[in-house]
């Protein structure tokens, strides 16, 4: 009984084939090839002897393919453009090019830099597939970054653990949002001390709101008593009761990206009064397409 003993096939054996039936002739494939004629033949021949067939039938004027040959070519082909997709899915994916991740959003930038990321990161990239979670409290967006619930978190610091990456974007000044027929929505600025005996709507203390804390910094400073009436988890909620009348709120800047009828947003003075952005992931996250992400969110916001 014969045993063949099959030896390695080269990736250049297999492109030298498709060349030379491509072509039909030794001379034009190796001119092809910018290579000489002998070792294109020599190619072939140990391509032939590692598999056992013969692939061409050769003459002095023209090569034709083997039963076999025809057979082996349309295999060849579809291996070797399998290996180029691959390739060029290894580099998109090394660049950063596609892959998927969830961006969670605290409320003010979800209204007003949620749509505007949105559309950047779909033309920048394209091939990364994004979702978004809107009007998440920061230490919703903390536990959902450890848990992977979420990617890429947009909040307000501070940020007190070890294990995430924050990375400061900016500073947004404070506003007051005022139901629109409110007596202090026709002045040009609104101090804390004018909210004395105002009601008072604020983000929810029970669900740690980064924003609760500082509201009722300011008043303290201010040694004003601040009369909390109603407090909601998301920020169009907030907004919402203030142009339904129930009370005011204290708000970064953004928010008023939000236009609902009937609200009116003054500046909240003084004006060093402020409230930082950040952006968060988790410090063992090292994919291509987040660093890509995170660099493009960086320069929008700036």
């Amino acid at each position: 009984m014969r045993v063949l003993r099959y030896q390695s096939v080269e990736l250049r054996q297999l492109r030298y084939f498709v060349v030379v039936a491509e072509e039909r002739h030794f001379g034009r494939a190796a001119a092809r090839l910018h290579m000489a004629q002998p070792p294109l033949s020599q190619a072939i021949r140990r391509l032939e002897a590692s598999l056992g067939v013969e692939l061409l039938h050769r003459t002095t004027r023209r090569v034709t393919l083997t039963d076999a040959g025809r057979a082996y070519l349309d295999r060849v082909r579809a291996i070797l453009a399998d290996l180029d997709d691959a390739g060029h899915e290894a580099r998109r994916v090394a660049a950063g090019a596609v892959g998927h991740l969830t961006v969670g959003c605290v409320g003010s930038a979800t209204y007003s830099l949620l749509p505007a990321l949105s559309r950047h990161l779909a033309v920048e990239l394209p091939g990364v597939d994004f979702s978004f979670r809107g009007e998440m409290l920061a230490p919703d967006q903390i536990e959902a970054l450890r848990t992977g619930e979420i990617d890429v978190a947009l909040l307000r610091p501070p940020v007190d653990d070890p294990t995430l990456t924050v990375i400061p974007l900016r500073s947004d000044p404070l506003m007051v949002a005022l139901p629109a027929a409110h007596p202090l929505a026709a002045r040009p600025t609104v101090g804390v001390a004018d909210l004395r005996d105002e009601a008072l709507i604020v983000h929810s203390a029970d669900r740690r709101s980064t924003m609760y804390t500082l509201v009722l910094g300011l008043f303290r400073d201010a040694a004003v008593e601040p009369r909390i009436r109603h407090e909601v988890g998301e920020t169009s909620t907030l907004i919402t009761l203030v142009a339904g009348g129930l009370g005011v709120a204290v708000v970064p800047a953004p928010v008023a990206a939000l236009a609902l009828d009937g609200v009116t947003y003054r500046p909240l003075t003084p004006p060093s009064a402020t409230v930082d952005l950040a952006l968060a992931h988790r410090a063992d996250r090292t994919e291509p397409h987040l660093t890509r992400t995170l660099s493009l969110i960086r320069s929008l916001t700036r």
